[in-house]
C-alpha cells in the first residue's frame, strides 16, 4: 500500500469518528427543501469539516441507475471518459464535455485529506480537456458513432450554439469556434472572447437567450467563503452576461455562490439557476437552491445565505446582507445540484412542465445527499410541488460507494432526457417505458 493510499484509510477513519460525534449531537430528520425551508441553526465545523465521500466503484456490465416507475434508462453512450455536460444540436448530434478538476498546491493537512479523498471519489485526476460528438443515426436510442469533435481545451463545460458559431465555456474563458452543420470534427482556431479567473469552482456554464444575442456564463467562487479574501473573487459567485454584437462581457448578477446550470422557464421567459451553497455549518445549512435570476441581484454570498442568516465566519457586511436577495426554492442541504434543464409536458410519462436538476452528491454531510435525478414542477412559472426522482440508485446502500454521479442533463431528440455520469462515464438516456 502506498503512502497516499494509507492516508487515504487514515482519513476516512478520522472522518467516521468526526461524522459519529457530529450525529450524537443531531442529525436533521428531514432535508430543507421549498419554498420556506426549514434550516438548522448553524453549526461551524471549525477546522476539521465533515468528510465523507463514497469512493468510486463505476457500474457493472447490465446494471444501470433506477427509473422512476413509468420511465425506462438506457446507456446512450458509455466508456467516456469523466462526462460533465451536454449539449444537443440542431441536427440531433449530441456533445459531451469532458473534463475533470485538477490537483491543486497542498498547503495544509486538511488540503491533503482533501486531494487524497477526491482522488478516492474519482473527482481529481488528469482532465481529458474534449468535446466527443455522438451520433444515434438509427434512431435506436444508443450512439453508435463518436468522434473527438474538439480537443485541446482548458477544463471544457459549457457549451453553446449561435447561428454558424459554436461557444465553449473553458475555465479561463469564453472560446469561439466556427460550426460546420453535420460536421463530426470542427476545424480551426477557436477565439477566445472573455477570460474568466480559473481554479476553484472551475465549471463555466453556458445559456444562450432565444433570440441569439448574448450568452450567459456561470461563474463560481474561488474559495468556500471567500477565504482568501474578496480580491480573489473578484468576477467569481457570478453570472455574467456577454453581448455578441459589441464583445462586451459584465456581471449580470453575483452573490451566487457556485451558480452552474442556468435555464429559462419559457411562461415568463425568467433565467434561472441551481447553486451549490457553502459547507461547514451542518448537514442541512444551508441548502442548496434554485434562484430565478435578476439583473443586478445580489444573492448573499458569502456574507449570508436564504433569509439573510448571517455566516459569523465571514466579517460584517451589514449593507451587502441588507440586499440579499431570497432563493426560490431550497434543493436539500449540499445536493451538489449541478445539472438543469426545462423539461416541457409531454416528454416523460407522469411529469409535467418543470426543472429536471442533476444532483451530483454531497461530500460536507454526515449522511449522503444527492446522486440522483429530480425533477422540480412548475406552474405559472414558479416551483409548485416538492421534487420527485426521475433517476435514483446512484450510491449503494450502505453509502460506501458510487456506481455513478449525474451532472448534466439535457433534451434528447426523440422525447427523452439525457444524463451524463461522470464516475459511470455514461451518457444515460431517459424515455417512456
Amino acid at each position: 500500500m502506498d503512502i497516499s493510499s494509507a492516508f487515504a484509510r487514515l482519513v476516512a477513519g478520522v472522518g467516521a469518528a468526526t461524522i459519529a460525534w457530529r450525529r450524537m449531537a443531531g442529525v436533521p430528520s428531514e432535508q430543507a427543501v421549498g419554498p420556506r425551508p426549514e434550516i438548522p441553526q448553524a453549526r461551524p465545523q471549525g477546522m476539521l469539516p465533515t468528510l465523507k465521500m463514497p469512493t468510486a466503484r463505476g457500474w457493472e456490465a447490465g446494471q444501470t441507475p433506477t427509473p422512476a416507475p413509468g420511465l425506462k434508462v438506457n446507456a446512450f453512450a458509455s466508456g467516456l471518459k469523466h462526462p460533465r455536460w451536454l449539449h444537443v444540436l440542431p441536427n440531433g448530434d449530441v456533445l459531451a464535455s469532458q473534463a475533470l478538476q485538477q490537483d491543486q498546491p497542498v498547503n495544509s493537512l486538511f488540503d491533503y485529506a482533501m486531494v487524497t479523498t477526491m482522488r478516492r471519489a474519482a473527482a481529481l485526476g488528469i482532465s481529458p480537456n474534449q468535446i466527443t460528438l455522438l451520433r444515434d443515426g438509427d434512431g435506436d436510442g444508443i450512439a453508435e458513432t463518436r468522434s473527438v469533435y474538439l480537443e485541446g481545451l482548458n477544463q471544457p463545460f459549457g457549451m453553446a450554439l449561435v447561428g454558424d458559431t459554436f461557444y465553449v465555456g473553458n475555465t479561463d474563458g469564453l472560446v469561439a469556434f466556427p460550426h460546420q452543420p453535420g460536421a463530426t470534427k470542427l476545424a480551426g482556431p477557436g477565439r477566445k472572447l472573455a477570460a474568466f479567473k480559473p481554479g476553484g469552482h472551475w465549471t463555466r456554464s453556458l445559456l444562450a437567450t432565444p433570440d441569439g444575442a448574448a450568452i450567459y456564463v456561470g461563474v463560481g467562487s474561488q474559495t468556500n467563503i471567500a477565504d482568501e479574501g474578496m480580491e480573489a473573487e473578484e468576477g467569481r459567485a457570478a453570472i455574467h452576461r456577454y453581448d455578441i454584437a459589441s464583445g462586451a462581457c459584465a456581471v449580470y448578477a453575483d452573490g451566487l455562490r457556485n451558480p452552474v446550470g442556468l435555464a429559462f422557464e419559457p411562461t415568463t421567459g425568467a433565467l434561472w439557476t441551481v447553486v451549490n451553497e457553502r459547507d461547514g455549518l451542518g448537514d442541512e445549512t444551508p441548502p442548496d437552491y434554485l434562484a430565478r435570476v435578476r439583473e443586478g441581484g445580489f444573492y448573499g454570498w458569502p456574507w449570508c445565505y436564504w433569509d439573510r442568516a448571517v455566516d459569523a465566519r465571514v466579517p460584517a457586511n451589514p449593507e451587502r446582507v441588507a440586499k440579499a436577495i431570497q432563493p426560490d426554492f431550497a434543493l436539500g442541504g449540499h445536493t451538489a445540484s449541478l445539472g438543469l434543464c426545462w423539461l416541457p409536458a409531454g416528454v416523460l410519462p407522469g411529469f409535467g412542465a418543470g426543472l429536471v436538476v442533476g444532483q451530483h452528491g454531497s461530500w460536507n454531510r454526515s449522511k449522503l445527499s444527492g446522486y440522483r435525478v429530480v425533477h422540480v414542477p412548475f406552474e405559472n412559472g414558479r416551483p409548485c410541488a416538492p421534487p420527485r426522482d426521475i433517476l435514483s440508485g446512484f450510491l449503494s446502500p450502505d453509502e460506501a460507494f458510487s456506481y455513478g454521479r449525474p451532472v448534466g442533463v439535457a433534451l434528447g431528440p426523440d422525447k427523452s432526457l439525457l444524463v451524463a455520469d461522470d464516475v459511470g462515464d455514461v451518457v444515460w438516456r431517459v424515455s417512456g417505458a
